[in-house]
């Protein structure tokens, strides 16, 4: 199993969030080549500004897992992490990131800012951008079109 594979685990994931009408981003974690934890964006639904998708991949692993803390594993998401997403995964000390899409405007791993890099946080999580990022930015990009009325031209 690969990152690739991994991710396109993800990106079902996302279109089950778009389904919904949520934002469609996905995430998984996975632990010596097995998933352990799933989310999918769900803060319309919920009424939580919490639940995006990698908070909520981190709590299903917590409760699998039974451990607040998810050393060793690897999360998987189709859009760049938010500083909120950042810090709750330095908290869980997860040891690898992988993401699909860039996120220009709030992203926390470099697009915007990059606080996996700050030195002076306890924990440093290694981060892999752009994994099948061409299909998580369609994605996003398909359904913030059809969500102001027009067609995404490819």
């Amino acid at each position: 199993m690969d990152d690739e594979h991994f991710m396109g685990l993800a990106l079902d994931l996302a279109r089950e969030a778009g389904a919904t009408g949520e934002v469609p981003v996905g995430a998984l974690i996975v632990l010596e080549g097995e998933v352990v934890g799933r989310g999918f964006n769900q803060p319309i639904g919920r009424h939580d500004p919490t639940a995006h998708a990698e908070i909520m991949a981190l709590r299903d692993a917590a409760t699998r897992l039974g451990n607040y803390r998810l050393p060793g594993c690897t999360l998987y998401v189709t859009l760049e992490p938010c500083a909120m997403c950042a810090g709750a995964i330095m908290h869980a000390r997860i040891e690898r990131v992988v993401f699909g899409a860039h996120d220009p405007k709030t992203g926390a791993a470099g697009s915007v800012i990059d606080l996996f890099a700050e030195s002076r946080l306890n924990h440093h999580t290694t981060i892999v951008g752009g994994v099948l990022g061409e299909a998580c930015g369609s994605l996003l990009s398909g359904f913030f079109a059809a969500r102001r009325g027009r067609t995404l031209v490819a």
